[in-house]
Order: C-alpha cells, then sequence, then structure tokens
C-alpha cells in the first residue's frame, strides 16, 4: 500500500514496530516516523492496519499513539478488521481532537493488491469520503461508501465470514470428489473452472496442493474474524449457522497445530478428520 501512495507521487511518513521490516520502504523514499504520534503529527491523513481491536487501541493510546499527534483539520483512517463498537468509540475520541475519523477496511490480500484489485469499504462522514478518495484510489481501484462509523467494520465481518466458510465447502466438495476416486489435482481444476470459484477460491483453492511458505491470513486471523462475526449475529439476532461450523473447523485446525498456517489449511484439517493423507503438514 505504501509503495503505491509513493508510486502515485504521495509524500509518505511512515511507523513499523520493527523498523528493519519497513527498510525496502525507506529505500523506496518513505520518510521515517518514530512513533505512531509522530506520524500523525507531520501528516494530513495517517492511515493504520493492525492485526485486531487490542493492537488498535496499542497504536492509538497513549503519549505515543496516533491520538496524541491529531489535530484539528487533520484526518485518520483506520483499515483494520475490528470492532464496530471500537471504531465508534475511537471515532468520538478523533473528533474530540477536532480531526476526522473513517474506517475503510479493504477486501483481498497481498495478491489482489499486487494485481491492482484491492476495494475499500468506508464508513464515517461522506464528505470526508469524498475528500480522502484520490489516496484510496493510489492504493485500490474501488472505495464504497457505506455509511456511519463502524458500518465499514460490519461490511468487513459480513464480507470475510464469506471467505472461510467458501474454503471450507471447497474442501468438502474436493474431498468427496478424491475419495470417490478422482485425483486431487484434477478436482481442483474442476472445481477452479467451475461455477462455485469466486475470486478467493481461484487464487486460494491451488494452496490445497501446495500451501505457501508464509501464510496471507492465517488461522488465528481467520477466526478474530469469524468470532466477530458471531457476536455480531448474536447482537443483532442473525442465525450465521456456517460460520458456526466454519468456526469449529478452525478450532480444530489450531487443535492440530495448524494456526500459523493460511486458513486454506481448513482443508488439511478436514482430511485428516476424513482419513486422506495430504503430504502437506505433518
Amino acid at each position: 500500500m505504501v509503495k503505491r501512495l509513493l508510486e502515485a507521487g504521495h509524500t509518505v511518513t511512515g511507523y513499523n514496530r520493527t523498523k528493519s521490516k519497513a527498510q525496502w520502504l525507506l529505500d523506496a523514499g518513505m520518510k521515517w516516523g518514530d512513533t505512531p504520534r509522530a506520524v500523525a503529527n507531520v501528516a494530513d491523513v495517517t492511515l493504520s492496519m493492525v492485526a485486531n481491536t487490542q493492537a488498535l487501541q496499542a497504536v492509538t493510546s497513549g503519549p505515543d499513539g496516533i491520538l496524541a499527534g491529531l489535530s484539528r483539520g487533520k484526518i485518520y483512517i483506520d483499515m483494520s478488521t475490528v470492532s464496530p463498537s471500537a471504531i465508534r468509540e475511537l471515532a468520538r475520541q478523533v473528533e474530540a481532537k477536532g480531526a476526522e475519523m473513517l474506517d475503510a477496511p479493504v477486501s483481498g490480500s497481498s495478491i489482489t493488491l499486487e494485481e491492482g484489485k484491492l476495494s475499500f469499504m468506508v464508513g464515517g462522514k461522506r464528505e470526508i469520503f469524498e475528500k480522502v478518495l484520490p489516496y484510496l484510489q493510489a492504493i485500490g481501484p474501488k472505495a464504497t461508501y457505506v455509511g456511519g462509523h463502524g458500518l465499514a467494520a460490519s461490511m468487513k465481518i459480513a464480507t470475510n465470514l464469506s471467505l472461510a466458510v467458501q474454503m471450507l465447502a471447497f474442501s468438502e466438495g474436493l474431498l468427496l470428489a478424491e475419495k470417490s476416486g478422482i485425483a486431487r489435482e484434477t478436482a481442483v481444476e474442476v472445481l477452479l473452472n467451475s461455477v462455485m470459484a469466486s475470486p478467493m477460491v481461484k487464487y486460494r483453492g491451488p494452496f490445497v496442493l501446495q500451501m505457501p511458505a508464509e501464510a496471507i491470513f492465517n488461522v488465528n486471523m481467520m477466526q478474530k474474524d469469524l468470532l466477530l462475526a458471531l457476536e455480531m449475529g448474536r447482537q443483532l439476532d442473525v442465525p450465521l449457522p456456517t460460520t458456526a461450523i466454519t468456526n469449529e473447523m478452525l478450532t480444530a485446525a489450531r487443535g492440530m497445530g495448524l494456526a500459523d498456517k493460511d486458513f486454506a489449511i481448513l482443508f488439511e484439517a478436514l482430511a485428516r478428520m476424513a482419513g486422506v493423507k495430504t503430504g502437506e503438514v505433518e
């Protein structure tokens, strides 16, 4: 994301907990801020993306946090997938500083980003959304305004639950075909060229043949999103039966020691239950 902003001609000051991981961006022209506060101090628009609600609180609060660096006229955009209620509370704190906030989580992955297909869903004031739209479109081509503070977070959670559910359904069909006598590679080819192949399934489906060395989105991260979805379902009286079942399968994967694997490892967990050897994870 930073690389795309730099390539679009924007001046970017960045912070990361481990500075060495940002060295390639510093080499590409990014400036360095020693703390989140330092970044917010110099930036007109500050963006953050972290793992969960607790991490968001860690980078925004305290004397070195983003909130401490905000002032009147500045804009803060968080792109994390976190609790909608946490976003609304944070927005109140941002506005108390005279600044404005948007929640703008993304749909996609590093693969989608590299392909130039990342999309945003954005919550907050529409006029602030219109103001920052050029920055968002420098990162990904599609940004959709969905409503007030926290609604983009709600939309992201509603989107993400389908990713894990789809992966589990893909695994079920694949194992059914394989145990009936069809070669796994052949079944994968057929499924990825069928009507059930969503964009996510098309790029993650091949992982059942060869898992990536580094997870794009691991089991723990996906389960965090499903737990957020289940909590929303309880609050809003929306039954989420397939989400609940998929969440239990993620727990099974964790119990098998697969928590750090991409959530496509759902196939491995289900295969073990079906008595199928994959040879992928020992």
